[in-house]
């Protein structure tokens, strides 16, 4: 009986040898943290306020002048003569129209360049991030959100950080 136990035993010991020898070396990646702590999010955000600093401009001076025509119809209203105040809302009309689509299109050029911005980003996070894995010897990184747990000396995000903010 003894020696029955005792090749089982070993059986066993011998059977988990391959499984432990193919352990792999998992990591995870903050992605949400690190781009809030990059860096370079900061130059980006100048370099698109920069570009659309002129038309956001605009845009707000719009906004004023329709500000100051609505208060203007709402105290002078009642001095008004009929086609004065046809033309009053004629004017606010078409300005209401014009800043919509003025701001409708800023909006957009501005998402879309911003995801321009956040995809050059991205392609550098996702280098440094090969780069740690290679030299760390990581079979796997994950993104945090698709794991439940992780020994916090498995994630990797303040090395990203770290490496990115160095070069």
């Amino acid at each position: 009986m003894k020696k029955m136990f005792n090749r089982a035993m070993m059986l066993l010991v011998l059977l988990s040898v391959p499984i432990a020898a193919q352990a792999e070396k998992i990591a995870v990646v903050d992605m949400q943290a690190v781009f809030e702590q990059l860096p370079q999010r900061e130059q980006v955000s100048k370099t698109l306020k920069s570009e659309f600093g002129d038309r956001v401009a605009g845009v707000q001076k719009m906004q004023e002048e329709l500000r100051g025509m609505l208060d203007k119809q709402q105290r002078d209203g009642a001095l008004m003569s009929a086609s004065q105040k046809t033309n009053m809302v004629r004017k606010i009309e078409s300005m209401k129209s014009e800043l919509q689509l003025k701001g409708k299109a800023l909006d957009e050029d501005m998402r879309r360049r911003q995801g321009e911005e956040q995809n050059k980003l991205l392609v550098k996070v996702q280098q440094t991030i090969n780069a740690i894995a290679e030299k760390e010897g990581y079979d796997m990184v994950l993104q945090r959100g698709a794991v439940i747990y992780v020994k916090p000396t498995s994630d990797i995000s303040s090395k990203v950080v770290e490496a990115l903010s160095k070069g």
